[in-house]
């Protein structure tokens, strides 16, 4: 019998066992409620696939532009769920809060490139530690030059502590009744299927004409709000699983696809003061939560949930399963907004700061 050796494989051929290995993987980690279970099983299988063989994975670049317009446009779908109306009430403490719980992480971001100025540039340590958009923080880095591979670990890092320890946590709160549906359904109508397309791949070219940083993922980003203003009633632009399940494997292929045993070791070299940092943002988010309580009049219970540093599809969950006000929604966009606008224009920020 003829053994195949897998460092000769032909990039065909490993994608051939990528891709169904991935999706397999990734129905899998679903069923078992995993968090992030696409992206996370992306990674595994490709990652697994660069260590075996020695190579790095590429990912076709038009295939990953169109992924991240997805991206784009999943990012922003809560932004278009709550009327402006609704936000302006609570804006001034959201603003607050989420500026307290931003400047944190981009503190701990910072400091992660102090511990490890070698291993971690600037960029990369804030956007691994800004609370929020676990799934796009990898497309911005690659977009701005960071190190997506140790953004993308840190990020699901995070998105899974938080993903596992809210429900544990509401579960020893007082929740309210008459809370508010902020689910999203996908909409099946054939031009709305073709109108997320457009905008996935349109997006990032009308993003480019308008100058706008990291126009492959805002691009789309801003474009899917302004179209949203102008569907009929009962319609949404939230993308169709297919799409959803390719933008989120596009980005565990880049990140996993980019690993090999330096990098491991690397990761693992910085993973006490990772999870320090992790833990640290966490805890801050709680603690804010208690004067949002006094200034919006709102249980801890939605405020622990509007200031829960990411996994922002378990925290609407809750919120509509235990009752919760609008505030959650708010709070939560208002801070996606400025997270958003923080990673945009991070390489102006920080030159802003250290005055380079």
């Amino acid at each position: 019998m003829r053994v195949i050796k897998l460092d000769a494989m032909s990039v065909r051929a490993q994608w051939a066992i990528i891709a169904p290995g991935s999706v397999a993987l990734g129905a899998l980690f679903t069923y078992l409620h995993v968090p992030a279970a696409w992206i996370l099983a992306a990674i595994v299988v490709s990652g697994a696939m660069a260590l075996i063989t020695g190579q790095e994975l590429t990912v076709n670049k038009h295939f990953y532009a169109v992924a991240r317009g997805f991206i784009g446009i999943m990012a922003a779908i809560p932004l278009t769920l709550v009327p402006a109306s609704l936000l302006l009430g609570f804006l001034p403490a959201a603003i607050t809060m989420s500026l307290i719980t931003v400047v944190v992480g981009m503190a701990g971001g910072m400091l992660l490139h102090r511990s490890q100025p070698k291993e971690i540039s600037w960029e990369t340590g804030i956007l691994s530690m800004l609370p929020g958009g676990a799934s796009l923080m990898p497309a911005l880095a690659s977009e701005l030059g960071a190190d997506y591979r140790y953004v993308a670990l840190t990020q699901y890092l995070r998105l899974l502590a938080v993903s596992v320890s809210l429900p544990f946590m509401v579960s020893f709160m007082t929740t309210e009744s008459g809370g508010t549906d902020a689910s999203v359904h996908v909409d099946s109508a054939w031009w709305v299927i073709a109108l997320t397309v457009a905008i996935a791949i349109l997006g990032e070219r009308l993003g480019k004409l308008a100058h706008l940083p990291a126009s492959a993922v805002l691009g789309p980003l801003i474009l899917t709000v302004i179209v949203a203003q102008f569907l009929p009633a009962g319609h949404t632009l939230e993308p169709h699983s297919i799409f959803k399940i390719m933008a989120f494997m596009s980005i565990g292929w880049v990140c996993g696809g980019g690993l090999s045993i330096p990098a491991l070791r690397s990761f693992a070299k910085q993973l006490p003061a990772t999870i320090a940092f992790i833990i640290i943002v966490i805890g801050v988010c709680a603690l804010t939560a208690w004067p949002l309580t006094a200034w919006l009049d709102i249980s801890y219970f939605e405020a622990y949930l509007a200031t829960s540093p990411g996994a922002l599809e378990t925290v609407l969950a809750l919120s509509s399963e235990g009752g919760a006000g609008p505030a959650v929604v708010a709070v939560q966009i208002v801070r996606l907004i400025i997270v958003l606008v923080i990673a945009g224009y991070l390489p102006q920020i920080l030159r802003l700061i250290t005055k380079k």
